[in-house]
């Protein structure tokens, strides 16, 4: 049997480029290439040769965050172009990238999430009257954007002032939640139809951060991961139904990471992730190995789950 031929997809141009592309090259480092013709395409350069070598491709793995990636804009030209790919269909990758959306599919489903309020910049509210509403400090958001891109922590109304500004710059809708204050955990699910719910990671950001954001993300030593998470098993599993809940509430196929936070035996589900961070030393592998599979087995896992007829 020969190789399969395999599409690589990293790199856009949405405001995450640099992490898909160097997500991009330690998945193409880590996939067997005893197994696997690799074709490497970036969509800022490459749709045209994407389209015209789409007749000879078997799989795509689209390393990509952000729009125009994960936000099912190219799940959806990989399904015109008939090329099957690892994970979530259009309507569960647009779903889970619209914030406000995602919030209230999570609620329909009796998860618990933070309060919040979700406006346009035409009728965003002074930040006098989301005090009112909501107390501070605040957390704010870009609606549709990820790796906490735009996203700052408001502990006075100047603060928030600020942050609706620096949110506005990234989308013209923003999400403004209550800050919850308590431990943050992130829980991957991994299958179809029988998706099962992996090891959860805590996450503890250095002291100089005052909550998971960008650097705290991606800068090396930012942050401290501890899987399994430091839960007790009956807190564990509930965590991890929720996460499984979450997957299962937005349509997601093939795999997904969900956000929490715990407090006081509560927990609370902020956002999941349709395309998880997939360097070897990201939260989604390092849940994966803990449940004993390694990264390039999981790859191969990713790649079958694609090609699974349901």
């Amino acid at each position: 049997m020969g190789k399969m031929r395999l599409a690589l997809i990293a790199g856009g141009k949405s405001s995450e480029r640099e992490v898909s592309l160097k997500s991009g090259a330690q998945v193409f480092a880590a996939l067997d290439k005893s197994k696997y013709e690799i074709r490497r395409y970036d969509p800022l350069t490459d749709l045209g040769r994407l389209v015209a070598d789409a007749a000879e491709i078997q799989v795509a793995l689209i390393i990509m965050h952000g729009r125009g990636g994960e936000d099912g804009t190219m799940q959806g030209f990989l399904d015109l172009l008939e090329i099957p790919y690892q994970g979530s269909g259009v309507l569960a990758s647009a779903l889970a990238m619209n914030k406000e959306l995602s919030k209230a599919l999570y609620q329909m489903t009796g998860l618990r999430v933070p309060n919040a309020m979700a406006f346009s910049r035409q009728i965003a509210p002074s930040p006098q009257e989301i005090d009112a509403t909501l107390g501070l400090p605040v957390v704010i958001k870009p609606a549709t954007e990820g790796s906490s891109i735009g996203i700052s922590l408001a502990r006075t109304l100047t603060e928030m002032e600020e942050g609706l500004a620096a949110a506005f710059r990234y989308d013209a809708h923003v999400l403004v939640e209550e800050f919850i204050q308590g431990t943050e955990i992130t829980g991957a699910v991994l299958g179809n139809a029988t998706a099962q719910a992996l090891p959860l990671v805590e996450i503890i950001p250095a002291d100089r951060y005052t909550f998971f954001d960008y650097d705290a993300k991606y800068q090396p030593g930012a942050s401290k991961e501890i899987c399994p998470a430091r839960l007790d098993p009956e807190l564990t599993e509930r965590a991890q139904t929720c996460a499984l809940k979450a997957h299962q509430a937005l349509g997601c196929r093939g795999y997904s990471r969900t956000d929490m936070i715990v407090r006081d035996d509560k927990i609370y589900v902020l956002e999941t992730n349709t395309i998880p961070g997939m360097t070897a030393t990201s939260l989604f592998p390092q849940a994966a190995k803990a449940a004993g599979l390694e990264f390039p087995a999981l790859l191969d896992k990713l790649v079958s789950l694609a090609l699974e007829k349901e």
